[in-house]
């Protein structure tokens, strides 16, 4: 399994450490969000690396949703439930929900399909800022702050009409749009997944955004430089 390095497991629980999470985060999603800095006080592990591990374990089904109601810390080992349902939970050892996931449809357990699609997936998943967000920020005059960002995996699901793929699933970006309540804004990716040239299904993701403020172009510009060039210097 591609993901084998990003996680510890012992006893059927899954233990993963800030420097996996990071590494995950950084070097297959492109994601350089602090909050994956194993020195930051409010770390957390990606929400992408859970959804790849669902879909590692489980298989890829036709319909799936994730509902991510907690963030996952440093030395919280996790448990993947050993089930066939269509709905459970990733929780802790004293049963806190992490992740809920619901699932319906046919299966696809192939290993190199899920590993596409769950790779397509976090590419597509950790690059949304800056090119995604910070042009719907600047159409809302908002922007995070660039001492304290704070962006919140909160779901994320899709639809697809098969899962008997005649290419390795691909994602592209459909539509974007950002609602903004005052400090607080909820972003949403809505993309297509295709095989080759087909269309096989939609899904979306949301984001919460905190603690906006008034649009600086100036300090967004730097702080978007300043992210990109820790993505290039990481990928050199």
């Amino acid at each position: 399994m591609f993901l084998s390095e990003f996680f510890t497991e012992n006893n059927k629980q899954v233990l993963i450490t800030p420097e996996q999470a990071s590494h995950f985060a950084k070097g297959v999603a492109g994601d350089f969000n602090p909050l994956h800095d194993p020195t930051n006080k409010r770390f957390c592990v990606p929400g992408d690396l859970l959804f790849s591990m669902v879909l590692a374990k489980y298989g890829l089904s036709q319909r799936m949703a994730f509902s991510f109601a907690g963030m996952v810390g440093k030395d919280v080992w996790l448990n993947f439930p050993d089930t066939t349902e269509n709905q459970f939970n990733v929780t802790d050892d004293k049963d806190k929900v992490y992740l809920g996931v619901e699932r319906e449809g046919a299966i696809n357990s192939d290993a190199a399909v899920i590993e596409a699609m769950a790779r397509n997936y976090v590419e597509f998943s950790g690059h949304n800022f800056p090119h995604i967000l910070v042009p719907l920020m600047a159409e809302h005059n908002v922007m995070l702050n660039p001492e304290r960002p704070l962006v919140i995996y909160e779901s994320m699901e899709f639809n697809l009409s098969h899962v008997n793929f005649s290419q390795p699933p691909q994602l592209e970006l459909a539509e974007s749009k950002l609602e903004v309540n005052g400090k607080r804004g909820v972003a949403y990716l809505i993309f297509d997944v295709k095989s080759g040239d087909e269309v096989v299904g939609t899904g979306s993701k949301k984001m919460v955004l905190s603690g906006l403020r008034e649009f600086d172009k100036a300090a967004i510009d730097a702080f978007c430089v300043e992210y990109l060039a820790s993505r290039e210097s990481y990928e050199i």
